[in-house]
């Protein structure tokens, strides 16, 4: 990933913003973000971290929890609620839309 790819700014003090442009079809991207399957296939941490619990209720006011496991049993889990889910819609900047609210981040040892 290069710098031209990813812009990250911050809305409010409150939210970070992350945008991305992919070079592939804006379905599939939206599944692999989605979806658990593929979620599990991609979203890892360093070695030896794996997506051990990828529970996804893709719709507004749906909760996602992800989980992942690490070397020597260390956890670290991220939660929160669908703000806005947008598969397949047209919108005015052309795009999917994905807006989560982080709810949880935790870590334990």
């Amino acid at each position: 990933m290069s710098a031209a790819t990813l812009k990250v700014t911050t809305p409010s003090d409150r939210e970070i913003m992350m945008t991305r442009v992919l070079n592939a079809p804006r379905a599939l991207v939206f599944d692999c973000y989605t979806r658990p399957e593929l979620l599990r296939r991609w979203l890892n941490g360093p070695d030896g971290w794996q997506l051990a619990t990828c529970d996804n209720d893709l719709r507004v006011g749906g909760a996602y929890r992800w989980l992942w496991r690490g070397p020597g049993g260390m956890e670290m889990g991220l939660s929160g609620v669908h703000r806005e889910v947008a598969a397949g819609v047209a919108r005015a900047d052309d795009e999917h839309a994905l807006a989560l609210d982080v709810a949880r981040v935790a870590i334990a040892a």
